[in-house]
């Protein structure tokens, strides 16, 4: 698969991420579960069902033993652990769309940030166009609101805290490790990433669901917006910018909109369109338009100075150059 099915790969984890939040809420409605309990159950129940699928067809024992590979389960766990976390407790306060909206809103603008700083280069322009927009649309769906629906303060901090979280887990998995792809890193990461999460959420209440209805969204929390999101997302990181892939994400927060105003009577108004409609936009904006697209150079080569040979293997980079395929994407994560 190349660099457009990666595209579509994380675009599609986007949509599937944006049912998250809603199954949150009502497995905690339905169950009675406080947030830690939906966040734990969710990496055990997501990352368990993949370590059984990789367990079966023979897959995990390829996994390798490597010092990098550990590291990277390690990382990607304790973000993940973390995000979730913060992520149900912003639901459970701000409600499931100022919590999304904050959390894949701010997560972009955080690595678009980092990544200008490392690669000492501003973004491209459709980039910057692109994280505009974002910004525009976040701003019209959270402050559009109507008075009878204040934000709750405590909630958008803990979103914050999540798109620092989801914002590093996307830097952290950009590089890929020999031997260990994304199904793999989702298996093992969330796994002990759910267990890391049992003690807090036993402190604050664990419980487990009572009916049929729990259970339903207890699997179907586990499958769609976990199992088969994650492990696209950490797949399509192969080749898409960090930038790109949190700006992608951005399809999370206009799916759980949606739902939110359909399922949940959540009330967005005609800012809240407008927003919506700008952050779909944003991602229209990056989307690839050929396999062969025009490559981005470094300023040096924009002033003029000899440009250094293009890299001959794939996700191989050079000084001052911009690794970027597409010139509307911003500097590849380096």
């Amino acid at each position: 698969m190349g660099r457009r099915g990666d595209f579509w790969l994380v675009a599609l984890a986007g949509v599937l991420w944006g049912t998250g939040g809603l199954a949150g809420a009502e497995l905690g409605d339905a169950a009675g579960l406080t947030s830690a309990a939906v966040a734990a159950y969710r990496l055990l129940g997501g990352g368990g069902l993949l370590l059984v699928a990789l367990a079966v067809t023979g897959r995990l024992r390829g996994v390798p033993r490597s010092r990098a590979a550990a590291v990277r389960v390690l990382a990607t766990a304790g973000l993940i652990a973390v995000f979730e976390a913060a992520y149900f407790e912003a639901v459970a306060r701000a409600g499931v769309a100022v919590a999304t909206l904050v959390t894949l809103g701010a997560a972009p603008l955080l690595v678009a940030s980092a990544t200008a700083l490392r690669a000492r280069a501003w973004p491209g322009r459709s980039t910057a166009l692109a994280l505009a927009l974002a910004l525009a649309g976040l701003t019209a769906l959270v402050l559009g609101r109507d008075a009878g629906h204040a934000v709750d303060a405590g909630g958008v901090a803990l979103a914050l805290v999540a798109a620092v979280a989801f914002a590093s887990l996307t830097a952290v998995n950009t590089r890929p490790v020999p031997g260990l792809d994304g199904l793999a890193v989702t298996a093992l990461a969330f796994t002990l990433g759910g267990v890391l999460l049992v003690p807090y959420a036993a402190a604050v209440g664990l419980g487990v669901p009572h009916d049929a209805a729990g259970w339903a969204w207890l699997v179907f929390l586990a499958v769609v917006p976990t199992a088969a999101a994650y492990s696209a997302y950490f797949t399509g990181l192969r080749t898409v910018p960090a930038t790109t892939a949190t700006l992608l994400s951005l399809l999370e927060p206009v799916t759980a909109a949606a739902l939110a105003v359909v399922v949940r009577d959540e009330r967005l108004g005609a800012w809240g369109v407008v927003g919506a409609i700008l952050l779909v936009t944003a991602v229209v904006v990056l989307r690839p338009r050929s396999a062969a697209s025009p490559t981005m150079v470094g300023l040096g080569d924009a002033a003029g100075r000899p440009r250094h040979p293009a890299p001959t293997t794939h996700g191989a980079s050079t000084p001052g150059v911009m690794r970027v395929s597409d010139s509307r994407e911003g500097p590849a994560t380096r």
